[in-house]
């Protein structure tokens, strides 16, 4: 009896430990993902809004369909280069997201979030962009059915009092004057469900005063192309400090990066606003002091010159740069990669 126990036991456990995406159901998806891939390039490269539409249409048919393949979620959709995919760092969930443009004054993203399940069914939530019908996107928590549309391109995820919170980096291209970035945060009911925003950041106002948002948005000129990333080596959220152009501040595509950086820092459950970013980090008598690259004869030494090297090249990689990257440009004419603005 006990061998017979064992041997069911035996085969239990290596029936759950094959389960996962068959090569069978692999193959299928790299065919759905081929056909895929020339819709999502559609969606950028048709000359008209209506071809653009109906190449969107059909993306959106075969990647749900796609998503229904058992063990979806361990099928990666590299080539989708269109598409921007971020996997939340816990590896529960990942959201896909995309835009489509009538005009070059008229953008509409798309996304989903799929959720990882333990039995590999489907668990999906579509994304339904409404920024259109809003006035005050920063001060409302959303739905699913209401998110404020962005393409993501980068995730944190922190936690406070034992709960979970996903804050997400987004890009939009807005309109023909003005581009927006947002900060979002991202978390889960408990029902399994997404909420979107919520108390969560301490920002001030033109005069200094103090105020709670429920998401955050950086709105600047078209060309103004300002940064907005996690900084790990500061564990903030850094973004370009914008002045206008024509002294008009409420014009928000007069806005332009001055050289100047502000943040959001981590603190008891919210993102509490950084005035001066490298004030902040660099305190009094914190500041590094300088290697000495000679000896006292005046000779060079080269082991210390070398680590000097490699040090300021690693911070460079994680320091926000005082010069301004150039934004690859969305043209119709070429896909695009929605990744790392």
């Amino acid at each position: 009896m006990r061998t017979a126990l064992f041997a069911l036991f035996l085969l239990f456990t290596l029936s759950s430990i094959s389960q996962g995406l068959s090569p069978a159901s692999k193959s299928r998806l790299k065919k759905s993902e081929d056909s895929m891939k020339i819709y999502s390039l559609n969606m950028i490269m048709e000359k008209t809004a209506v071809d653009r539409f109906i190449a969107d249409s059909s993306f959106i048919k075969i990647f749900v369909r796609s998503l229904k393949t058992p063990y979806s979620f361990d099928y990666t959709f590299d080539s989708l280069q269109t598409i921007s995919k971020i996997y939340a760092p816990d590896s529960s969930f990942r959201i896909f997201s995309w835009q489509w443009s009538r005009d070059d004054n008229y953008h509409r993203q798309r996304g989903a979030i799929q959720v990882k399940t333990q039995d590999g069914s489907l668990k999906l939530f579509p994304l339904l962009d409404i920024s259109d019908f809003t006035n005050a996107p920063q001060d409302s928590v959303r739905t699913t059915q209401n998110w404020i549309g962005a393409i993501y391109y980068g995730i944190i995820m922190k936690t406070y009092n034992d709960k979970k919170y996903y804050t997400l980096l987004g890009f939009d291209e807005n309109n023909l004057r003005s581009t927006k970035k947002w900060i979002e945060v991202l978390t889960f009911d408990q029902a399994g469900r997404p909420v979107f925003g919520g108390p969560y950041f301490s920002v001030q106002d033109g005069k200094m005063n103090a105020k709670k948002q429920a998401r955050f948005v950086l709105e600047y000129k078209k060309e103004g192309k300002a940064r907005m990333n996690y900084d790990p080596e500061f564990d903030m959220i850094v973004y370009d400090h914008l002045e206008s152009e024509t002294n008009e501040n409420d014009k928000k595509y007069t806005l332009v990066p001055d050289g100047d950086y502000q943040g959001f820092k981590w603190n008891n459950g919210q993102w509490t606003f950084i005035d001066k970013v490298f004030d902040f980090k660099l305190k009094d008598g914190e500041a590094p002091m300088p290697a000495p690259l000679k000896d006292a004869s005046g000779k060079s030494n080269e082991q210390i010159l070398l680590q000097q090297s490699q040090k300021n090249k690693a911070k460079e990689s994680l320091t926000p740069k005082k010069t301004i990257p150039k934004k690859p440009e969305v043209k119709k004419t070429q896909p695009v990669q929605y990744e790392e603005y």
